[in-house]
């Protein structure tokens, strides 16, 4: 794990510069309280130890206005075989948030899809099976473009639902859903049920 001041963080340059390119993978950007870099520390460490630490978050419909969901891979290191939104992730150190967005839906659903950030939401939730996520979320929306490709060793099936029919499946059923997913619908769930999705190409990074 590394700490110390913002520039000792790699958070400036491209993402994985000067470091291999999936040991880069596997960090994550640690925080502090007003959200300020304050190092950088191995994904599975930081949740091991309830890390505060950088994510972001895709929510995506459809023309019928129905959400794209994913049930997660059994592969997962943590929530695995859950229902969540349409993908998450992690920025990499120099990584801006929205591009680690475009990489995760690249990677997990085979999508390039315009996207805007809806907001921004501290999280802190115990998460199968004994990891801490302590996350500072910037959760993105946009419209499904495309097909689908899934890879299996992240998702292990996806679906569309209608968003009043999702909550009541959340309301019959949670432990069937991720942890954030459900925070999110319990903090800003009208705000997500009333969401515009951008109808130009995706933010600048």
């Amino acid at each position: 794990m590394t700490h110390g001041a913002a520039g000792a963080t790699g958070t400036t340059g491209l993402p994985g510069a000067g470091r291999n390119a999936a040991a880069a993978r596997n960090l994550v950007v640690l925080i502090d309280e007003h959200g300020a870099a304050t190092g950088e520390c191995d994904k599975l460490e930081a949740h091991r130890a309830g890390l505060r630490h950088l994510a972001v978050s895709v929510l995506l419909k459809n023309a019928q206005g129905q959400w794209l969901l994913q049930r997660r891979s059994s592969h997962k290191y943590h929530s695995p075989n859950l229902w969540a939104n349409a993908c998450c992730g992690h920025p990499m150190p120099g990584e801006p948030v929205v591009a680690a967005a475009r990489r995760r839906l690249r990677e997990e659903l085979g999508l390039a899809c315009a996207l805007r950030v809806l907001r921004t939401h501290p999280y802190r939730c115990p998460v199968e099976p004994g990891l801490i996520e302590h996350e500072l979320v910037t959760v993105l929306i946009g419209d499904v473009s495309g097909d689908v490709i899934a890879d299996p060793a992240e998702v292990a099936e996806v679906r569309f639902v209608d968003p009043q029919a999702l909550l009541l499946e959340i309301k019959r059923s949670p432990e069937t859903f991720a942890a954030w997913f459900c925070d999110y619908l319990r903090c800003f769930g009208p705000e997500l049920l009333t969401w515009s999705a951008p109808q130009r190409p995706g933010d600048p990074p």
